[in-house]
């Protein structure tokens, strides 16, 4: 196998890796991951009801990199999606992030357009306020805001999702969910959005097929025997180094899938719930694709702790201590000849799949130059 790459992992990152060394470098590639499927947590699925699944959680396409749609749009058509968030405050459905139509949806008017002046002299129009920021103001007004949004929509959703205070939480996850000073109701900004009209794992599906390629499932890293051209490894690089200096903390989600004999559950594909329930949020599948059926599959969400072989790993927790203790297995993988390390877990990075996607293209790029 000395002729040949392996490439850990067909999510993503894996996936396009392995395309890029096949393709663009003529090399043999096997691929492993194991799971008994591709995709990694972007895998769906079309259950009984003709219903596309996100096996893992709501995954959105979004991204501004021209590099990453020009790679992926070779593989798939996307549909014209483009992601909204609503969240049940004080019993108002109403749009997340908080932006000037969430202002008049659970405020008086006389109050809401106070508070949108005074916001409007503060900030620039289509900012966008990291809420910790926001805090900082003097004016009574928008302390009194300020404090609203936090309570109502941040501190109670954060502590359910991260386990910890918001003040806990290193600032690329508070940067997440902002004030916004628009009337934009989309979650995400970008130039492209959408998802693929076959689905994530069709992408991936196509993005492996490739006569140099060869994939193998249930297949884990430490059984594979023999001697590999180079490693591209996107599982844990913790659990790579035989957890030597102790286990990178993630948290997990838990998914409570539910059916209905209705034609839809809820309003809106994704509805948060940051001040009720133990459930973070509820995803309904069928909007994404506009799936017709006479039933309707949601999906509860729950976060949790990870625990090594109870739940999957999901998010990389940014803390300092937590950035000290992979530099350490960082450092152990540059003294490795070959051996590549990408992807959420291999980098302890949250990527959303243009991120996924544009790290494996860089690398390749790095690399090859």
């Amino acid at each position: 196998m000395e002729d040949c790459n392996l490439v850990v992992g067909c999510g993503f990152s894996g996936a396009v890796i392995a395309n890029l060394l096949a393709s663009k470098l003529g090399e043999k590639v096997l691929v492993i991951d194991k799971k008994n499927h591709i995709a990694g947590n972007s895998f769906d699925y079309r259950d009984e009801n003709g219903i596309m699944i996100h096996k893992y959680g709501s995954h959105i396409f979004h991204t501004n990199s021209e590099k990453v749609w020009s790679f992926l749009k070779q593989f798939t058509d996307l549909n014209t999606y483009m992601h909204k968030v609503v969240a049940v405050i004080d019993g108002i459905e109403t749009t997340i992030p908080f932006n000037f139509n969430t202002l008049y949806n659970v405020f008086p008017r006389t109050l809401a357009q106070r508070l949108e002046e005074k916001l409007l002299k503060t900030f620039e129009y289509n900012k966008k306020v990291p809420i910790l920021e926001f805090q900082k103001q003097d004016d009574e007004d928008l302390k009194f805001l300020a404090n609203y949004v936090y309570e109502k929509v941040f501190l109670h959703y954060t502590t359910k999702q991260w386990g910890n205070k918001p003040e806990e939480v290193d600032g690329a996850v508070t940067a997440r969910v902002p004030v916004y000073l628009s009337k934009d109701d989309r979650y995400f900004q970008d130039k492209y959005q959408g998802i693929p009209l076959e689905g994530y794992s069709k992408v991936v599906e196509k993005i492996l097929t490739h006569p140099n390629i060869e994939l193998r499932l249930n297949t884990d890293y430490k059984d594979l025997k023999g001697d590999f051209k180079r490693v591209f490894y996107t599982g844990s690089i913790d659990e790579f180094f035989n957890y030597k200096y102790g286990q990178l903390p993630y948290r997990s989600v838990n998914f409570k899938m539910e059916t209905y004999d209705r034609e839809y559950y809820q309003s809106n594909s994704v509805v948060n719930y940051p001040c009720n329930y133990d459930f973070t949020r509820i995803h309904e599948y069928k909007y994404y694709l506009n799936d017709k059926s006479d039933k309707t599959v949601i999906a509860k969400e729950y976060s949790e702790s990870f625990e090594l072989g109870k739940n999957e790993r999901y998010y990389p927790i940014p803390k300092p201590e937590n950035t000290a203790l992979y530099n350490k297995y960082a450092e152990e993988a540059k003294a490795l000849k070959n051996v590549y390390f990408l992807g959420r877990l291999g980098d302890y990075k949250y990527y959303d799949i243009d991120k996924a996607v544009l790290r494996a293209i860089e690398l390749f790029e790095s690399v090859f130059s």
